[in-house]
């Protein structure tokens, strides 16, 4: 069979006339009526975002076939609630292309559909329902869905969701969609209540808890460029290439008129626990195969929340602008006295123990009263090369030796909008998708140490606001911008310790705004950080007051003529711990070896786990780990001192095994006999390996009785002579001990004495009137002959 060309031709011009004819239709087709309940229209949110949110779905989606109708609720009487409402929807605005004439009448239609509602009780909800009911039978109208914004305190949540379950839900065939605002609970365990609570009304399908930064345009673009620009960023989206990754949110406005919410959560709670989180979780998660698929994207977030390594107080610095405190007192009604610890500005070092973010350090930044208003996510990347040709000659465009950088630019600050940026000499990437266009102007702007000219820029040819890319989310069921119980609870554990921690850390003061200067500037050490700026050690109490335990940060003075350190426990740890550190890298610079004597006993523990964990940048493969003393029983036994250093330390660094000296105790099958000559043995090893017999550092503590190392009060051995290793005898059981003697501790360039606990108060206070008697009080006999003797002592010890 044959065809005519021409017949051919007009066949198919019909098709797809008719085709285009049907697609027309359908598109203005009815596709059932939607009733959107705004619960608290009269708030705050409402009036600045969600009004025009809910104005932009109705231009959006009112010629696709749907109608609408709006129900504005809160607790005022109608009267009230109606004027209140009214003055927020003749604020609406509508998009640039619109004409004034075309916007006034597209409000007025708006404004007909729309009605208050003063909901109470369960008959309230009710009657809401039979109105909806009623107006869709007058009307011939099918049910499509309907959409509950709870836009109030979320102690209302459960009794609203009670009655929206019995009284207001729609009927079969027809969907439910309840939106949830922040905050979801204030710590693990009441957001795990909250979310129990909720699910007993409603499905989790059902519901959508928002984090409005997900829909902010630059961070809803950052999984799809992670997605486009996949070949590029599989070989540098690893910690072999990225340096560091900061996530910040600066605010220059202050928590004036919300004191009582904000003294309730502070800046952790309220920005980085949720909104920093979920863009970290966008940054650092595995790339799922279907970015649209919500139960993918879910699971390749829990993977990487469960990669994030556990938060203590010293992963966060905090501080409190100064004028907070009197505020909290005029709008909470203290008193005077009143100090509120609430930080308004965090700075969190997060890591992630997975193998592509192994050692990467992710900053996350927020604050109030700060010199600028911006967010970004900022991805550094590491810089190896070493460029020959002068900075003056170089294409500043292509040269290797400029930063290498992409930043997600979320609003505000120098560039005033959102934007993409990539460093040029890194990789020219596909375009951000959907109406995104290239910076063209402002070349010379400078962003984060480059020109704008030197990145390959992009942003949206049109701004959208968050709610309103939301609310669109929630209309078309779109689940993957929002928070789900699994990913909510997910959060909390990890940042439900550090909060835990911090409840009595006193923040720093800082003055506001540009005169805030280098104070709140903070830098990584080891796995914490800490301020660049130290504040000075003294002891800082309150106004008009005696000075009180609580009121010292750290103590810096005199204790029996010899430097004193003290602070509450886990602050005098890791002083001592850093001091150690500190101690470690000069000997490694000065000799190549780092020689240091460690005491076993229950107060060095902490230390240990401290070493273990965060001293990461430790030289352990140039130390040598020697024992102060020995408890006479096998190595193995829970009671051996060393048995305690491998089980707190040891295990967790790599130090050289040939570099782990321990007591010799045990020699043929026997414990601490002397013809064994153990105690010479230790000491002939010492003399061979330490430089003049002179540890680094020695570790001693202090005994109620004023021992120190296994040197006890009235026995001489050790006390007296030039033997470098001794068998002593304790009062306590295991009784025999072999300790380093008075002789050997004193040769020491430096010897750190970690007294702690209320039980220590009577013999630190003794010990701190008695001259040199080591026969009665052995610690009195540790006096360094050319090195430093400095003592760590804690509150307790030292106040009691």
């Amino acid at each position: 069979m044959s065809f005519c060309p021409g017949i051919w031709l007009g066949m198919l011009r019909i098709a797809i006339c008719a085709i285009s004819i049907l697609g027309s239709v359908l598109a203005h087709a009815p596709q059932g009526h939607v009733s959107i309940i705004l619960l608290g229209a009269t708030g705050d949110l409402a009036k600045k975002y969600l009004w025009q949110g809910l104005f932009q779905l109705y231009l959006d989606e009112a010629s696709n076939g749907h109608s609408f109708r709006f129900h504005g609720a809160a607790l005022n009487p109608p009267e009230q609630g109606w004027q209140l409402m009214t003055q927020a929807l003749d604020k609406l605005s509508c998009p640039l292309d619109v004409l004034p004439e075309s916007c006034a009448e597209l409000k007025g239609q708006f404004l007909k559909l729309s009605q208050y509602w003063q909901l109470q009780t369960a008959e309230d909800y009710s009657t809401l329902s039979q109105d909806i009911e009623t107006r869709l039978q007058q009307e011939g109208l099918r049910e499509a869905g309907r959409i509950f914004y709870f836009s109030v305190p979320a102690f209302a949540y459960a009794g609203i969701a009670q009655h929206i379950n019995s009284s207001c839900r729609p009927g079969p065939g027809a969907w439910l969609r309840v939106v949830l605002e922040k905050p979801f609970g204030h710590d693990r365990r009441s957001a795990q209540e909250l979310s129990k609570e909720l699910g007993t009304f409603f499905r989790e399908e059902e519901m959508y808890r928002v984090d409005h930064y997900l829909g902010k345009q630059a961070v809803a673009q950052i999984l799809p460029f992670r997605d486009q620009n996949r070949n590029a960023l599989d070989r540098l989206w690893n910690r072999h290439h990225v340096d560091r990754v900061e996530i910040v949110m600066k605010e220059t406005v202050d928590a004036e008129g919300r004191i009582s919410f904000y003294e309730e959560y502070g800046v952790i709670r309220d920005v980085i626990q949720n909104h920093l989180t979920e863009i970290l979780m966008y940054v650092a998660m595995e790339l799922p195969r279907n970015l649209s698929n919500p139960e993918e994207l879910l699971r390749c977030k829990l993977q990487t929340f469960r990669a994030l390594r556990s938060l203590e107080k010293g992963n966060a610095v905090l501080g409190q602008y100064q004028a907070y405190q009197g505020q909290v007192q005029k709008e909470l009604q203290k008193p005077s006295g009143y100090m509120s610890l609430t930080p308004t500005f965090a700075g969190v070092l997060l890591q992630i123990d997975n193998l592509r973010w192994e050692g990467v350090p992710f900053i996350l930044m927020s604050g109030k009263a700060l010199d600028e208003r911006v967010g970004y996510v900022r991805i550094i990347f590491k810089n190896r090369a070493y460029c020959a040709q002068s900075e003056s000659h170089r294409d500043s465009g292509k040269s290797q030796c400029q930063p290498r950088q992409i930043i997600f630019y979320i609003g505000h600050g120098t560039l005033g909008s959102p934007a993409v940026l990539v460093s040029r000499n890194l990789f020219k990437p596909s375009p951000p998708l959907g109406s995104w266009q290239e910076i063209q102007e402002m070349p010379e702007l400078h962003l984060f140490g480059q020109r704008l000219a030197d990145y390959y820029a992009y942003r949206p040819r049109q701004e959208r606001d968050a709610y309103s890319v939301l609310i669109s989310h929630i209309f078309h069921q779109q689940k993957n911008s929002f928070i789900t119980t699994e990913n909510l609870l997910a959060s909390w554990d990890v940042w439900t310790p550090l909060l835990d921690s911090i409840t009595q850390e006193v923040p720093r003061l800082y003055p506001g705004g540009n005169g805030n200067e280098h104070l709140l500037d903070f830098e990584q050490e080891g796995n914490q950080v800490v301020f660049v700026q130290r504040e000075v050690e003294q002891l800082v109490s309150n106004p008009g007051s005696g000075p009180m335990p609580s009121d010292f940060r750290v103590l810096k003075a005199k204790y029996r003529q010899s430097p004193l350190v003290s602070a509450w426990p886990e602050e005098l740890i890791a002083r001592l711990a850093s001091d150690i550190e500190v101690a470690a890298e000069r000997a490694v610079r000065r000799s190549g070896e780092f020689h240091l004597a460690l005491s076993g006993g229950a107060s060095p523990v902490a230390l240990f786990q401290r070493l273990a964990k965060w001293h990461y940048n430790f030289p352990w493969d140039h130390t040598h780990l020697w024992l102060v003393d020995e408890r006479c029983v096998p190595l193995t036994d829970p009671e051996s001192n060393f048995q305690g250093l491998h089980v707190h330390l040891l295990q967790h660094i790599r130090v050289p095994y040939c570099n782990i000296h321990p007591m010799p105790v045990h020699l043929h099958r026997r414990l601490c006999v002397e013809e064994d000559q153990g105690a010479e043995l230790y000491a002939k090893e010492i003399s061979a390996l330490v430089t003049n017999s002179s540890f680094d550092l020695v570790l001693l503590g202090l005994g109620t009785d004023g021992h120190t190392a296994s040197l006890f009060p009235h026995s001489p051995s050790g006390l007296e002579g030039e033997k470098l290793v001794v068998l002593t005898e304790s009062p306590a059981k295991p009784h025999q001990r072999m300790s380093l003697s008075l002789s050997l501790i004193n040769r020491a360039k430096k010897v750190a004495v970690l007294v702690m606990g209320k039980r220590k108060k009577d013999i630190a206070l003794q010990v701190s009137r008695v001259g040199h008697e080591p026969k009665k009080w052995p610690i009195s006999g540790v006096l360094p002959t050319s090195g430093q003797l400095v003592w760590y002592m804690d509150y307790d010890a030292f106040l009691g």
